[in-house]
């Protein structure tokens, strides 16, 4: 792709030179021209962050690394990970049926090496392993090498690349502008979807080649963030179009128009561009191997395994959806035991059902669950929590009492049989439906805002969703809080300049409400998990700390397998006095910290495993 990018200067080049009585003036004028335009049809996105929240991270890491860290986070990882259900099929059998797939839709990837030596002084990875690891990286899909993740698969992919938008001098190429959130998706290997379009050049037909560039959030004289651009928008590729300056290096690719202009404006739904020249090539693993594999990033995976699942004992996810960890619990299981998931949305908790579902899952009982009121208070019953009862799929409930890992005179619950192949099964249509000769257009509109929003609650198909009152404490043997986070460690991540010093306090001050809940839930001699997909160490270290100091029956415990990074050590200081504590000497090795800049190339995330000792009732 380089090379192609040194041809078009060429060109350009030789268009100049072979102008009529071109002056070195000239000459060093037009090179000038053409190095702008070569800036400008590029992708280098500067992450903007409110200047509070930077100084604060800068303090953090340390000026150097925090730049790292938010280059890093502009770029999507250079590979996918996918996790195999063991319990249908195995890595290698994966591997042989990708392998196939690729061959036969003749995709071609840039091989770029997933480096796996981070931290390999300091933790238990094998160095030959490691060393085989890397030896492995001139193949496209390769088998994980770390001990215990061998069900894991690595498919490559390659970026950033150089691309030819077809520029030329006083002639832009056609272009077509969308929303952050729209292209952040196309980094990670989507399409561009009608509704992702907020603005495009003016005679744009069905299959024309065009420029696709970024529209991102600036800041607004109230101090607010926004786009400021009406939707439907013409570009006329010079400096007056709206944010003309704002878009340079901000160009993710190039594809062809699916729509014309004004079909694209009119439309409410599917494709509009079909991206056919990225700047990040990635597979797409949409409708391939279902119920075979699941996407998934790695630190997820190893927060699964942290947790450490038995066969036969009883889990909760407090947060489950989308029901990735979930369902991983569940395979390490073997699925034999019972897992929980829980989650306050009533669409969120269908969809774990029906990823349970997809991947053959039977141990995994869902509810509809605020993990604020996750605890249910003792009013003289032995009940471990209330039981529901599917009337229309006779679900049989069998209680046991003092038995099994739990102990200490609690009962546990045990669910017999399974109506996985009934529960999540499609509603059937309505024939008289179909009858209908007239639409009204109450019905267009309102079908209209379902197409855009999705299904709302009275539309969702599958199982139906059980309320639940909360569980009794100490019922579960091991917990998992998968805690709502500020996400500042997702990537690829264009924007960051919503979260305000204030918004992360507030986040930090919700998980630990969460964990309050949380560790009255696992028994003593239980396990809690806890992890977030952020960089912030107000939600990640200063939780570590609250936690430890405020239950002195909590003691961190070591994680297999260890990848991430150390925790950081230390305070925060900030303007207003307030201090935020973080780590101690010698807690920093038994927590994992994944950083988006490091050589493992995985997103932000943070992982801390807590060993519940001996506590009195709370």
């Amino acid at each position: 792709m380089k090379k192609k990018g040194r041809n078009l200067l060429a060109a350009f080049r030789q268009t100049f030179l072979t102008l009529q009585n071109m002056t070195p003036q000239a000459e060093a004028e037009a090179e000038i021209q053409l190095n702008a335009a070569s800036a400008r049809y590029s992708y280098n996105p500067i992450l903007r962050w409110n200047p509070q929240v930077e100084d604060y991270f800068i303090k953090a890491y340390g000026s150097l690394h925090f730049a790292q860290i938010s280059k890093a986070l502009t770029r999507p990882s250079c590979y996918s990970c996918i996790r195999v259900n063991t319990l249908k099929s195995t890595s290698d059998a994966v591997i042989e049926k990708l392998q196939e797939i690729m061959r036969k839709s003749g995709s071609q990837n840039d091989v770029v090496g997933i480096n796996l030596k981070e931290n390999k002084a300091s933790n238990d990875i094998d160095l030959d392993m490691v060393e085989k690891q890397s030896s492995l990286q001139n193949e496209s899909i390769t088998k994980c090498q770390i001990p215990g993740l061998e069900y894991v698969v690595f498919v490559k992919g390659s970026g950033p690349h150089e691309i030819d938008y077809g520029y030329l001098p006083d002639k832009p190429p056609k272009e077509v502008l969308v929303s952050r959130k729209c292209a952040e998706a196309v980094l990670r290997g989507a399409q561009v979807y009608v509704p992702g379009i907020m603005a495009c050049s003016s005679h744009v037909e069905e299959g024309d080649l065009v420029a696709v560039s970024v529209a991102v959030e600036q800041p607004f004289p109230d101090g607010g963030w926004g786009l400021g651009i009406t939707r439907g928008t013409v570009l006329q590729g010079l400096p007056t179009d709206p944010y003309h300056f704002e878009r340079h290096g901000l160009y993710i690719g190039q594809g062809t128009t699916m729509l014309s202009r004004a079909g694209i404006f009119r439309a409410s739904q599917g494709i509009a561009v079909d991206m056919n020249n990225r700047v990040f090539k990635l597979p797409s693993f949409y409708d391939v191997l279902e119920g075979e594999i699941f996407l998934q990033n790695l630190p997820s995976i190893i927060a699964a395994h942290a947790l450490d699942p038995q066969k036969g004992e009883r889990i909760l996810d407090m947060c489950a959806a989308p029901g990735g960890k979930t369902t991983a619990i569940a395979i390490l299981m073997k699925d034999e035991g019972e897992v929980i998931a829980a989650d306050r949305s009533h669409n969120k908790v269908i969809d774990i059902q029906k990823l349970a579902a997809e991947l053959g899952l039977t141990c995994i009982t869902t509810y509809k669950l605020d993990a604020l009121k996750a605890v249910r208070k003792r009013n003289g019953s032995s009940d471990m929590t209330t039981l529901c009862c599917n009337k229309d799929n006779n679900d049989v409930v069998n209680q046991r009492s003092d038995s099994g890992p739990l102990g200490n005179g609690v009962s546990s619950t045990t669910f017999v049989g399974s109506n996985a192949d009934t529960t999540f099964k499609e509603n059937v249509s309505n024939e008289k439906a179909n009858e209908r000769t007239y639409t009204s257009k109450a019905d267009i509109r309102k079908n209209t805002r379902r197409m855009r929003n999705g299904p709302g609650r009275n539309q969702s198909l599958g199982g139906r969703v059980e309320n639940s009152k909360g569980f009794l404490p100490n019922s579960f043997d091991r917990v998992l809080l998968d805690a709502p986070c500020s996400a500042l460690g997702l990537r690829p991540r264009l924007f960051a300049g919503e979260e305000t010093i204030e918004s992360l306090r507030n986040h930090g001050k919700y998980q630990r409400r969460m964990f309050d809940q949380a560790v009255q839930l696992v028994r003593p001699g239980g396990v809690l998990v806890y992890s977030t997909c952020t960089i912030n160490p107000g939600e990640n270290e200063a939780l570590v700390r609250y936690a430890l100091d405020t239950y002195k029956f909590l003691s961190l415990a070591p994680q297999h397998p260890r990848i991430g990074g150390a925790g950081l050590v230390g305070r925060c200081e900030f303007p207003d006095g307030y201090v935020e504590e973080w780590l101690r000497p010698g807690e920093e090795e038994l927590v994992q910290r994944f950083d988006p800049s490091s050589q493992l190339d995985t997103i932000g995330f943070f992982i801390a495993k807590f060993a519940v000792g001996p506590k009195d009732d709370i």
